[in-house]
């Protein structure tokens, strides 16, 4: 039996279905004038582009007053000024174990600010407090949580290379709440750690906090921000004086040099206090190698020590898959038909935070007589309050692949706790296809389609009644 918000999308474009699939994929669209009363003075492109100048515009003059530099002798980075009177949000790395930091505002006064609490269980953020009982200080808004959508505008303002205010617009490119990361495009260099991630709105939605490089310290476009579920948390901490003292965040946060891994190729390594650090506290080494474009490859990580996560990210395209225990006893595996031709990033990851110990790590590409399955998207995740929701009052996860047209895809959706739905959207909002059951007697949904143009594809992962949350499988071949 179809859901009732998803029907009226594939068989309704008339009003309510546009409007329930632009609500879907959380678009804002403005009331439209009489056509009597309008006269186009520019081109729409011209008027697009001035807009997002304006935007651009007022975002930086709203919060760059608020923005800090802040220097820890052995570490500098940015900070986010949250009180008037002197209240400074950033990374625990940027202060490292420094209890004292000189702190530089953006009208250039100094200040020596002291440390005055630290997040727990390992996530990179860390509070400071100026000396001297400053007031009237300008502040950052901190958006309201579960408020960031993937394709959203993001911006970043922070001090990189030691040159202050600089700004840098992209895009939220995934969001992955169970691991407390934001992946955005938005360039994020050493000296930005620290400093916000911001809507359009100029509000806080993240915290800047680590990088991938190719070598040298400079950013290829994948970044990482702590969410505002974690700063929210935080902050109540260090206002209610709960706030740990003890910095828990050591590890670099992304600016080693990945390390060459070949195709057929078996590697070593050890997690530790020498490997980089994801927002949730988890060690990882990276890993780069070049692909083709439908080139089918299997990434397996194994160990004896610790729950094994893999991560894979492509540097031109917006491929990112995860998986945890897919190789058994919590070995992870990931399989994959490479979308285009360039560079991959094998992220050796642990499931939580601090886990350390020695693992191996293959990477194998699959020929045409393999018995292997390529995937193009493998995800675990979880339905629970704080998802998005339905028109009907459903939970639903939204996933993305990039398809080609004539393309067939099949793609499955289990879970042993909650009754599947399922459904893949394309770029105009349109349901290609949906499912609710494989069968009678399994909740568990699939569906088989032919892709009808080349572009990006939203993968709607759903609970058919409104009472439905738990874990699921989304596998994509």
């Amino acid at each position: 039996m179809p859901q009732a918000w998803l029907r009226l999308i594939s068989t309704s474009f008339g009003m309510t279905g546009t409007a329930l699939s632009l609500a879907l994929m959380g678009t804002v669209v403005p009331q439209l004038a009489s056509a009597e009363t309008v006269k186009p003075i520019r081109p729409t492109a011209t008027l697009a582009q001035i807009q997002d100048e304006d935007i651009n515009i007022q975002v930086y003059r709203s919060v760059s007053p608020a923005v800090v530099a802040i220097d820890a002798g052995d570490g500098a980075g940015s900070g986010s000024l949250v009180t008037s009177t002197g209240l400074i949000l950033t990374n625990a790395h940027v202060v490292g174990s420094s209890s004292t930091v000189r702190v530089r505002l953006a009208d250039g006064r100094e200040f020596t600010g002291d440390v005055v609490g630290y997040a727990s269980d390992r996530v990179d953020l860390a509070a400071v407090q100026l000396r001297g009982n400053p007031t009237g200080l300008p502040t950052v808004q901190i958006a309201p949580q579960n408020s960031v959508q993937v394709g959203q505008r993001a911006f970043a303002i922070g001090n990189p290379f030691g040159l202050d205010g600089t700004f840098t617009v992209g895009i939220v490119s995934r969001i992955d709440p169970e691991r407390g990361l934001i992946q955005t495009d938005a360039a994020i260099n050493p000296g930005n750690s620290g400093g916000p991630l911001l809507d359009r709105n100029a509000r806080l939605v993240g915290v800047n906090t680590s990088i991938f490089t190719t070598g040298g310290g400079g950013n290829i476009g994948i970044g990482f921000a702590i969410p505002v579920t974690e700063v929210q948390q935080f902050l109540t901490a260090v206002r209610n004086g709960t706030a740990t003292t003890t910095a828990s965040a050591a590890g670099s946060r992304g600016t080693r040099e990945p390390q060459s891994i070949q195709p057929n190729s078996t590697v070593t390594g050890q997690l530790g206090r020498d490997s980089d650090v994801l927002p949730d506290g988890s060690y990882f080494d990276a890993y780069a190698f070049e692909g083709r474009r439908g080139q089918k490859v299997a990434v397996e990580m194994l160990s004896q020590d610790l729950d094994a996560y893999l991560i894979l990210i492509s540097e031109e395209s917006e491929l990112y898959i995860q998986d945890d225990d897919s190789a058994g006893d919590y070995n992870a595996r990931l399989e994959v038909t490479l979308p285009e031709d360039g560079v991959y990033f094998i992220l050796a990851n642990s499931y939580a935070e601090g886990e350390e110990g020695r693992y191996s790590l293959s990477l194998n590409e699959l020929g045409s007589g393999s018995q292997g399955q390529a995937y193009l998207l493998q995800e675990t995740g979880r339905l629970a309050p704080g998802d998005d929701i339905a028109p009907d009052g459903t939970l639903f996860d939204r996933h993305f692949i990039q398809g080609r047209a004539g393309q067939t895809v099949t793609i499955d959706l289990q879970s042993q706790e909650f009754d599947t739905y399922l459904a893949i959207v394309d770029e105009s909002d349109r349901v290609v296809a949906e499912n609710d059951d494989i069968s009678e007697t399994n909740t568990n949904s699939q569906l088989v389609t032919t892709l009808p143009s080349s572009g990006r594809y939203t993968i709607i992962v759903n609970g058919f009644s409104v009472n439905d949350q738990g874990n699921y499988r989304l596998l994509v071949r």
